[in-house]
């Protein structure tokens, strides 16, 4: 290997390290020194900045703000609540559900955020492990990201697949499916082989003796508003309005000709109008908007995204013709082999549109997939999920959340930094999804 290329190796590595040390908005700030110190020093471009993703994330986030002002959020958590306190005995497969059906609404995970202390409540009561729900449940918001209608990811894949036969409806309907049924077989594993009983944990005992856990309180009511519920609905129409145009203007489908909208202009058109009529319905302070938990997190993701995504694209692109000989030659024999590409890919560019940006194009190059020859296609609509291993280092921050949340100790980081509580779990989802979509694929 050349020297240089093990300089940039190094410098990739070295800021990724350093950007999840930094932890949050570091990681953005890491991966543009490193663009930096490849461009100036080592003699690599600068690669594309991915800002129609970033755009998504911004416009879809400033509307999920508006309703959270709106007190939608609250009202959505409650829903949720009520669900795993009427089934506290369910809470393994309810927790990672609502996580789950919360991100492929919102289009975002870290919408799991709000559930974190009420599954902790629920598992406590049933004197059940957190770590077990939690784990799930975490791993179970990340992965639906893949399956959101209204997530980056989800956009940017469905746009590189339609002209090679893949429609819009299909893909969602594949990738619901499949990420669905990893995340609830992972569930099934992780209830059936996981030490469940809480009372046996010493970290517990010793906590509980020294007054650092606090006993389960129950559901707490509260007042949902009429322009909660309102904000609700306006939120779920865009998102009806975004698949409904964006399967009309499948190729596959073709009910709008010609297409003057783009699907990444529409869905950021329609959030952005979705927030306005929030705010003009239900009557909410612009200023306030800004100042929000959702808009602070979701601005953070757009640094990250900008200065990882762009490091990893300028590093993929300065080695463009070596990623397709390895891709051509052994993804096309071992298809699996693309979801491990994508697993490893995620785990260090931390963003799941991010990786599917960075990395697709490459393959679909390198397999020679074009709309006269698109049967290698599967292979990236069965891999997607494997876009979602945010989990692996962890310094994710709904996972770094549970962690803190769970004040019965359960739910920790190991000394080795992968010996983590989400680490199997997270694993064990993104296999089974995978696995079930080259299953659905294989029929179809």
């Amino acid at each position: 290997m050349d020297i240089m290329v093990i300089l940039q190796i190094i410098v990739l590595l070295g800021a990724i390290f350093v950007g999840v040390r930094l932890g949050g908005i570091g990681i953005g700030y890491a991966g543009g020194a490193g663009v930096l110190i490849l461009g100036l020093c080592l003699g690599m471009k600068p690669g594309n900045i991915p800002w129609d993703v970033i755009l998504i994330i911004a416009s879809v986030i400033s509307a999920i703000s508006a309703m959270q002002l709106a007190g939608g959020l609250d009202y959505l958590v409650y829903i949720a609540e009520k669900i795993l306190y009427k089934n506290p005995k369910y809470i393994n497969y309810l927790a990672p559900l609502v996580t789950y059906v919360l991100t492929i609404f919102a289009g975002t995970g870290h919408t799991a955020f709000s559930m974190i202390p009420v599954i902790v409540e629920v598992a406590k009561g049933q004197n059940i492990r957190p770590s077990v729900p939690l784990s799930i449940a975490v791993v179970a918001s990340q992965i639906a990201i893949t399956a959101s209608p209204v997530s980056a990811a989800v956009i940017y894949m469905t746009g590189v697949l339609e002209p090679f036969g893949w429609s819009y409806p299909t893909l969602l309907a594949v990738w619901l499916l499949t990420t669905f049924l990893g995340c609830m077989v992972t569930a099934f594993i992780m209830t059936m082989f996981c030490k469940m009983d809480l009372n046996t944990s010493t970290v517990y005992q010793e906590r509980l003796k020294e007054g650092l856990v606090k006993p389960p309180v129950g559901m707490q009511e509260i007042k949902i508003t009429s322009s909660a519920k309102l904000s609700v609905w306006i939120f779920l129409i865009g998102v009806i309005a975004v698949v409904c145009y964006a399967s009309a203007i499948s190729p596959a489908i073709g009910l709008i000709k010609p297409v003057i909208v783009t699907r990444d202009a529409a869905i950021m058109s329609l959030m952005l109008t979705v927030g306005a009529l929030i705010t003009v319905f239900c009557k909410v302070k612009l200023g306030d908007i800004a100042s929000t938990s959702v808009f602070k997190s979701g601005m953070v993701a757009c640094i990250c995204v900008l200065g990882v995504a762009w490091l990893g694209d300028t590093f993929v692109s300065g080695h463009t013709a070596q990623i397709k000989a390895f891709a051509s030659e052994t993804i096309s024999q071992y298809p699996a082999l693309l979801a491990v590409v994508f697993f490893l890919a995620s785990m260090l560019l931390y963003s799941q549109a991010a990786t599917a940006k960075a990395i697709t194009p490459t393959v679909v190059a390198a397999l020679g997939i074009t709309a006269a020859h698109p049967d290698n296609a599967y292979m990236l609509v069965a891999c997607f999920a494997a876009v979602s291993a945010l989990f692996v280092l962890p310094t994710y921050p709904t996972l770094l959340g549970a962690v803190q949340m769970d004040d019965t100790g359960t739910t920790r980081i190991g000394k080795w930094v992968f010996n983590h509580s989400f680490f199997i779990p997270g694993v064990l989802a993104i296999f089974f999804s995978v696995a079930f979509g080259f299953v659905v694929c294989g029929f179809m």
